[in-house]
This record gives structure tokens, sequence and C-alpha cells, in this order.
């Protein structure tokens, strides 16, 4: 058995991530499968907007996205197929989804910079910028397409490089309607805690709370820092997560028999493959705050106090090798607990 205390082919700084775009306008940076070969199928960005700026209209080929507002306010808009057009606000604490293939766009509508917190559906998301397509076609197509001469196209200046970040020329059109509540958008910070522990709780963006969603869901998780999230496995689903902040410490068992063990601070993420064996615990003084998407709408998981509970003491005996009479007194366990109180000292780093 070997650990690994310092380096992980889990984790990776999404602060020091790869370079989409970096500008005055504000910065692109991601994580993918190139980056990080551990994943598989997802993906997460970080996205920056000065006042001003937009990510301009665009959407993903192969990968839906879960994206949640860190700071700012920002209007975004998405076009669906069968031509339905939704704009909304977004603020800090809320979460929007857009469909693979949904044209939308962010623009930064406020006074402070926005940050964004977004996971794909894919380890390796494609992207096609709206203006960039344009590019591809000529003046007499695009003439054609819009009913219009085609030297009336040949003003707009175009090319198939897509210029993600934009600045806005003029204010805002905010519509009145874009204050309304919108299917693609969820206040996942406005909602009470569906768990809440001593040490920690957690608020649901799945599809039980959120319809929007089909193949991703995410987990707001706040742990004290005398909290840990208790050793459990997702059988069926893979685990994305983002340290919004706090410090913590990860112990992830590999199929090999192999443990990776390491701490992340503020602006680090890591992967967890389906059923892989992992903790969390938070080591530092203040409470944490992770963002943890999931690969499935509704995630599932099984911990270790219900395991312990689910089997006689002589399987269990057996299973560690152990004689029955060494056997600690596990309490029983009918439900897991997400959080746990940390009732030892923290292990020696």
């Amino acid at each position: 058995m070997t650990t690994s205390l310092i380096h992980s082919s889990h984790t990776a700084s999404l602060l020091d991530g790869e370079i989409v775009e970096e500008s005055e306008l504000g910065s692109m940076r991601r994580v993918t499968a190139d980056n990080l070969p551990i994943l598989n199928g997802m993906s997460i960005k970080r996205v920056l907007l000065n006042p001003g700026a937009m990510r301009t209209p665009h959407w993903h080929a192969n990968a839906n996205e879960l994206t949640y507002c860190v700071s700012g306010t920002a209007l975004v808009s998405i076009l669906d197929d069968g031509s339905t057009f939704s704009s909304f606000v977004v603020t800090a604490g809320q979460m929007f989804h857009a469909n693979s293939g949904s044209l939308h766009h962010i623009e930064n509508i406020g006074t402070d910079v926005a940050e964004f917190i977004i996971a794909f559906r894919s380890e390796r998301p494609e992207d096609f910028g709206f203006g960039a397509t344009m590019g591809a076609f000529s003046d007499a197509v695009l003439g054609n397409t819009y009913d219009l001469p085609a030297s009336d196209l040949a003003k707009i200046r175009r090319s198939t490089v897509d210029h993600k970040l934009a600045a806005r020329i003029g204010d805002p059109v905010i519509p009145a309607s874009a204050y309304f509540n919108d299917p693609h958008k969820f206040d996942i910070e406005a909602q009470e805690p569906p768990l809440n522990y001593v040490s920690g709780n957690a608020r649901f963006a799945r599809d039980q709370y959120w319809s929007a969603l089909k193949d991703l869901s995410m987990y707001s998780l706040r742990v004290t820092e005398d909290g840990m999230r208790e050793p459990h496995w997702h059988p069926v689903t893979a685990e994305l997560g983002y340290v919004q902040h706090g410090d913590a410490r990860m112990t992830i068992m590999n199929p090999d028999g192999t443990l990776d063990t390491w701490t992340m601070k503020a602006g680090d993420m890591y992967f967890i493959p389906r059923a892989y064996p992992h903790h969390i615990e938070n080591i530092g003084p203040d409470p944490w705050h992770f963002l943890i998407f999931f690969d499935q709408p509704t995630p599932a998981d099984i911990g270790y106090r219900a395991s312990a509970s689910a089997y006689s003491r002589e399987v269990l005996a057996a299973a560690f090798n152990t004689h029955i009479d060494d056997l600690p007194a596990f309490p029983f366990t009918p439900a897991d607990p997400l959080v746990v109180s940390r009732v030892n000292p923290v292990d020696p780093r």
C-alpha cells in the first residue's frame, strides 16, 4: 500500500488551470482530461467577467453545462431548440443549466467582477462561438439566410476564430421578464439545507428540486472546523469538486489498493471516478465550502457507518481479519449521515 501526500492524479488547481482566454475583460481557465487525465465524462471551468464584459453567445457540441455564480450580477440568455428563448438575471449563490447545443451567453451587468464555476458533462467539451460560425459561410449564403443583399453581410467582420470574451457597447439591455423565475435557473443558496447537522449542511441542486437537470447535479456542502464528510462511495456517480473556501484533506483509495491523500485549498478541484471510496476532512480553522458536481441528476452514496450496521459481527470479523472480541461497538446506523463530528484529534499531515 502506498500513499501520496503531496501530489495526486485526482486533483489540480483550477486557479492555475489551462488559460482559454485572458485579457482586460476577464479570464477563462479550465481543467479537462488534457490536463488531468483521470477525468471521465466531466470537466470544469472558471470564468471571470469584468464589468461590461460578456462571454459571447456560444454552444457546446458534446456537453450539458451546470453553472454556479460565485459573485457578481449577470444577464444570461439561452436559445433552445423550438425557438424557445429565455433571458434571466443571476446573482451570487444562484445557478443555471444549459443543454448541449443550446445557444447562450453570460453578460456582466453589475459593477463588480462576476465569477462563475462551470461543470461540463464531458471531459473534453467542444465549443462553437456564434460569431465564429458566421465566418464559415459566404456573404451570399448569409444574405439568403437573412433575406438581405450579400453586400450587407460583407460589412460584418467575420472569421472562424471565436472571440470568447467581448466588451459590451453601451448600457446593458435587460428585459423586465429577466427578473422572473426561469426553469433554467435555480437559487440553491436560498433554500433551507435539506441535510443540516451540527458539523455542517448541504444544499442540493438535483432533479428532485430542479427538473431541468438531466445528467448533472450539484451539492453546496459546508463543513465546520470540527466536521468531516464520512468515508463513502457513489455506486454509479462520479464526483467533481471545487474548493470555494477553506482547507481540507482528502483520501481516495484506488482499485489497485494504493491511496492518495492530499490537502486542498480554495481554488483547487478534484475528480473521483464512480465507486471509489473517499473522505473529506476539515483541517483548517474555519468552515469550508465545497461545490460538488455529479454526473447524475440524483447522486446516491453508500457510507461506512451504515455499511458496518448491515452485517453481523461474525461477517465483519471475517472481513477485517480480526477476532470478533476485538471489534469495536459500531453504532447501529440505518441511514448514513452526510457529515459527522470529529471526536478525535486531526491525524498528523
